[in-house]
This record gives structure tokens, C-alpha cells and sequence, in this order.
């Protein structure tokens, strides 16, 4: 009997989230679950988000009016937290996908962790790292392929292995993925070690310009692969092994 399917929950800050990118991340979503509901926050009334119209009907996402009470201040965010914990407890959903860059959702994120249901965060790269590295899984939209299969934005170019070794959280996080998913020999499953990375830390090989996990590791030179009948290997190589492997 087939799993049933996940539902989440598909909140937009228009104001900070790029309406061109929103059939790639609807794509995105789908692949964790459907989008029961879908609504987009922000002053309707602004000319600012003029563009967003042919996408609000294209892909049924409803849009929540918010005013501007006042100068500077963000109504449409507090409308959005609401409602993301009205949707909480209502208990009826399974996880939460959140597109904006802005670092004030950072507290409701860790909110609905706490919940046990999944974040899945998308935003530009401007996107700061507090609400990044909050999100089970943050995307950034640069990262994402475009419907037609074209390359992603030049921003998001494969990182060298200097970039990738020179990246601390990066490479911790991946040494202790590895050796948490490692037999006594020292080799650990690709799969395991992925699903080590999504429990401890937000992590998307798309964001470093790697379509796959294993690509990414193998670019690192941090790491040995092997393949065996399609199933992925990974070892941790240290720099002493490396140098005698190169030589």
C-alpha cells in the first residue's frame, strides 16, 4: 500500500521572493509532497508587485491582502507567521515551504521544527545564513533549473575543490555525515550519508553549482568513491592519502 502523499503548505512573501522562479519551485515542492495551500502575502495595491498578478491565477496561488499600517514596518510578514501557525495547529499538514530572503522568518522556522514538520526554504542568494541554515532544507531559486532544462544563473557555477575544502561548515558537515553512516572499514553508504546531512543541517549540493550529492563529494577530492551494482561508496580520504593518491 502506497505511502500517503505529504501536504504542505506553500507560503510566499511576495515582497521578497522572485515571481518568475515560482514555477520551479512549485516543481521543487512537488517533489516533497503537494501544495495544498498556497498563498502569497504583501499590499496588493503596490505597483511593486504588479508582476505577480498573471502568476497568482497561472498557479492558483491565493493571494492574502495585508496593508501597510505604517511606514517601515512589514504587516505582510506578521500576516504570514500567523498564519503559518494557525495552519500548526490545525495539525492537518505535514510541512511547510517558506519562499522569501528575509531573516525574520528565521523564529518561525524554528518554531514549526519544534512541531515536528519539515521547512523547506527557497530565496535568493542574498538570503542571510540565520534563516538559511534554519529551513530542514533551504534552496537558493538561482540554483533551481528552469522548466526547459537550460542551465542555471552563472552565480551558481560548480565551486572548485579549493572553494569546497576552503568552506568549514561545508566540509565538517560532510566529515561527520560520513562517519556517522560509516562501517568499521571506513566506507559509508552515499544514501545514508544524505540522510545524515537532512537531519543535521539544511543542505542542498544545488546551492555549491552540483546537481547530486555524489558529484559534490567527488569534486571536494576530500573523498574516495567507488560504485558497486549502482550503489554509491564514499570514504573519508585524509590529506596524507590524498598526496600518496596523486602522486
Amino acid at each position: 500500500m502506497a505511502e500517503p502523499e505529504r501536504r504542505i503548505a506553500l507560503l510566499i512573501d511576495a515582497d521578497n521572493a522572485p515571481a518568475a522562479k515560482i514555477d520551479v519551485i512549485l516543481a521543487e515542492v512537488a517533489r516533497h509532497g503537494a501544495a495544498n495551500v498556497r498563498r502569497a502575502y504583501g499590499n496588493w495595491k503596490s505597483p511593486h508587485l504588479k508582476g505577480w498578478e498573471a502568476t497568482l491565477h497561472e498557479y492558483a496561488i491565493r493571494p492574502i491582502q495585508q496593508f501597510a499600517y505604517s511606514s517601515g514596518k512589514n504587516a505582510s510578514d506578521m500576516a504570514m507567521v500567523i498564519d503559518a501557525m494557525d495552519l500548526l495547529y490545525a495539525r492537518n499538514l505535514d510541512g511547510f515551504a517558506i519562499v522569501s530572503s528575509d531573516a525574520d522568518f528565521t523564529p518561525l522556522v524554528m518554531r514549526l521544527l519544534t512541531e515536528g514538520v519539515k521547512v523547506y526554504g527557497f530565496g535568493e542568494k542574498k538570503t542571510p545564513a540565520p534563516f538559511v541554515n534554519a529551513c530542514s532544507k533551504f534552496t537558493y531559486v538561482e540554483a533551481l533549473l528552469q522548466p526547459t532544462g537550460e542551465a542555471p544563473a552563472p552565480s551558481t557555477r560548480p565551486k572548485t575543490a579549493a572553494e569546497l575544502r576552503g568552506d568549514t561548515r561545508l566540509v565538517q558537515m560532510l566529515r561527520s555525515a560520513v562517519d556517522s553512516a560509516s562501517g568499521d572499514d571506513g566506507w559509508a553508504h552515499l544514501g545514508a550519508v544524505g540522510h545524515q546531512i537532512s537531519n543535521q543541517a539544511s543542505f542542498d549540493s544545488r546551492n555549491y553549482g552540483y546537481r547530486k550529492l555524489s558529484d559534490l563529494i567527488e569534486a571536494s577530492d576530500l573523498f574516495e568513491i567507488k560504485r558497486a551494482d549502482q550503489i554509491v561508496w564514499v570514504r573519508y580520504t585524509p590529506r596524507k592519502r590524498r598526496a600518496a593518491r596523486k602522486a
